[in-house]
């Protein structure tokens, strides 16, 4: 159960930080100050599905995990404490910090700095998260070897 659990979960998380992402791009280059607001103050309330994503994630990969931590393990293994940390000291304050500016309608410089590290931040995350994943699907197999991969050819001199 654990081995559908884990991919769907991770799949949930990633899938719901691209979206916080994505809309919070859109909104501020296409959208009015009242659609901006309404992005800023829903994305806290997608915490209730994010957070739980995340931690059944991380706890479904330990388990599956076993106590190894070498290779594509390994590497995951390493992401995790700054996928966390970001979210945790960047993401979260950031995201509720914006939704409050936003309520308010105060679409000050401030507001845009803290705008501007929050969509980095939650960059990094997707690209780290993405990087997960993909090492999940090598270790299952999913990924085939690149044509120059399988044939280890050196060139004729």
């Amino acid at each position: 159960m654990t081995k559908i659990i884990h991919p769907v979960a991770g799949a949930v998380a990633l899938t719901t930080i691209a979206t916080f992402w994505l809309c919070t791009a859109l909104s501020e280059l296409f959208a009015s100050d009242a659609s901006i607001t309404t992005v800023k103050t829903t994305i806290p309330w997608g915490f209730l599905l994010l957070i739980p994503a995340l931690a059944v994630t991380g706890g479904s990969g330990s388990f599956l995990a076993g106590g190894r931590r070498a290779g594509l393990i390994g590497a995951k293994i390493k992401r995790m404490p700054f996928i966390a940390g970001n979210g945790i000291l960047i993401l979260i304050p950031a995201a509720l910090f914006l939704a409050s500016k936003a309520k308010a309608a105060e679409f000050d410089t401030t507001f845009y700095a803290v705008q501007t590290l929050e969509l980095f931040a939650g960059a990094t995350n997707i690209v780290l998260l993405g990087l997960n994943m993909r090492d999940g699907f090598k270790m299952k197999g999913r990924f085939r070897a690149r044509q120059s991969d399988r044939f280890n050819t050196k060139p004729m001199l």
